[in-house]
């Protein structure tokens, strides 16, 4: 299907590939993913100020969750400089090392037969491409994690889960909100210098996370945002 406001459609980026899974496919995935999420429920695995894959949030509740912080911190004092620095994972479900994604899941202790369906489903995939009523025949293809399926947002949340807590830490004054491969990284002090500091030890231990789970940030889209009530 053709992207709307596009102005050449020789390119195939312009295109939007439309994915036909199997119906039993399909059911059999969604009884998994509510396995799955009832494992997260009942032992607290995810962070709650994860966004995706939990239901009822979106992005708004983001935005407003982090609104709501930065007004917490003024409550104390006006004084305090808020710093945010947003961050992208680039190409995340692209990059997917599978076995760290397992040996994540079995540190979570999901159970065994859990693990085997989540190994069996990154693996052995096969699609048959057609165009008006041209048909290739069927093909394998490699890919990570399956952006089409319900499962790849709450199996992302398992695999950077322990970014996001690395991102966490009192004692620098630090928390953070993630939707997808977003994190927004908050910290507050009375100098915006301080923060800065804070940030950059952060960034680094986010450096450390990236290289042992095959994942880079975009860096043209990281943003600092600074928030403060002293208006000179």
């Amino acid at each position: 299907m053709q992207k709307s406001d596009k102005k050449n459609y020789f390119n195939a980026k312009t295109y939007k590939l439309i994915v036909l899974f199997n119906t039993l496919s399909k059911i059999l995935k969604f009884i998994i993913f509510e396995h799955l999420w009832n494992v997260v429920k009942a032992c607290d695995l995810i962070l709650n100020i994860q966004m995706r894959a939990c239901k009822h949030k979106s992005i708004n509740m983001t935005l407003q969750l982090i609104i709501k912080k930065i007004h917490i911190v003024w409550s104390d004092t006006r004084r305090r400089v808020v710093s945010l620095l947003n961050l992208n994972e680039k190409n995340v479900f692209d990059n997917v090392t599978h076995s760290r994604l397992l040996h994540d899941m079995k540190k979570k202790k999901v159970l065994r037969l859990l693990l085997k369906f989540v190994k069996n489903f990154l693996k052995d995939w096969r699609i048959i491409i057609t165009i008006n009523d041209y048909m290739m025949i069927k093909c394998s293809v490699n890919i990570n994690i399956s952006q089409d399926s319900s499962l790849s947002s709450i199996l992302y949340l398992f695999y950077n889960v322990n970014l996001l807590k690395a991102c966490d830490d009192i004692r620098l004054r630090t928390s953070f909100t993630n939707f997808i491969n977003d994190v927004n990284i908050l910290t507050y002090k009375e100098f915006m210098k301080c923060n800065c500091r804070v940030l950059s030890e952060i960034y680094d231990r986010c450096e450390q996370w990236l290289k042992m789970h095959n994942i880079k940030f975009s860096k043209t889209k990281h943003e600092l945002i600074h928030f403060t009530r002293i208006f000179k």
